[in-house]
């Protein structure tokens, strides 16, 4: 009994572990400020969210980050290289795609809800192979997600949305949603028209295949990313 006792505690403890949560700002390869300095604070710490998400406002930011509070909005020209740093030196330890999104701002991002249009500007899925090997995706053990702002993204205060999706639990309807919000001021010349442009919430169904995916067979299914098409940067 012992011994089963031990067996459960260090599975839970392995999960708690592979849990992380991206609020660390890095800007063309260096780190700016510390834990949630450009980034809203979400009221469930490194734990994700559940599919029950999907219908809800939280699905912007996360579980209770909200505006206001002491987050500080940093300046970054189009062109620049972003990333967005997991916590703690900790890494991705789960398997699944990983975006970001952007929105921009009527005014001041600092009062902004995110209630206005959303446009995809990255996404990372498998590398290789199929959805069941951990290794073949992109993101597997690595300690951020980066992108570079188009060089053509209209200059404005805008909410820019870093979202990873854990996998292992999708076949039974528990897809994992780590998901944080930074804040940021984009400067540049601009001319570009960012599309698809979509509303959050209503990028995903809890029954999107590439939600409610089953990584647990010897041959998956080919994996579709859900939600809209990256913009092109045009």
């Amino acid at each position: 009994m012992k011994l089963s006792s031990f067996a459960i505690l260090a599975g839970l403890a392995a999960q708690a572990q592979a849990h992380y949560i991206f609020n660390i700002l890095i800007v063309n390869g260096q780190r700016i400020g510390g834990e949630y300095t450009y980034v809203r604070r979400n009221s469930n710490s490194y734990n994700p969210a559940f599919p029950d998400i999907i219908t809800s406002d939280e699905l912007r930011c996360n579980r209770g980050a909200k505006p206001g509070g002491n987050v500080q909005t940093y300046e970054v020209k189009a062109g620049d290289k972003i990333g967005f740093k997991v916590f703690n030196n900790e890494f991705i330890e789960h398997p699944g795609p990983g975006f970001i999104y952007m929105s921009k701002a009527p005014g001041s991002v600092a009062t902004y809800d995110g209630s206005g249009e959303w446009f995809k500007v990255y996404e990372t899925g498998l590398c290789r192979g199929g959805g069941n090997v951990d290794t073949n995706w992109c993101s597997w053990q690595k300690d951020r997600l980066e992108f570079t702002i188009p060089p053509k993204t209209p200059p404005g205060e805008y909410l820019v949305r870093i979202e990873h999706i854990g996998l292992h639990e999708g076949h039974q309807r528990r897809a994992q949603f780590y998901i944080t919000c930074a804040q940021l001021k984009i400067t540049g010349p601009g001319g570009g028209n960012p599309s698809p442009l979509v509303r959050i919430p209503g990028i995903y169904n809890a029954n999107d295949p590439g939600i409610a995916y089953n990584k647990w067979t010897n041959n998956p299914a080919a994996y579709r990313m859900p939600g809209p098409a990256v913009w092109n940067g045009n």
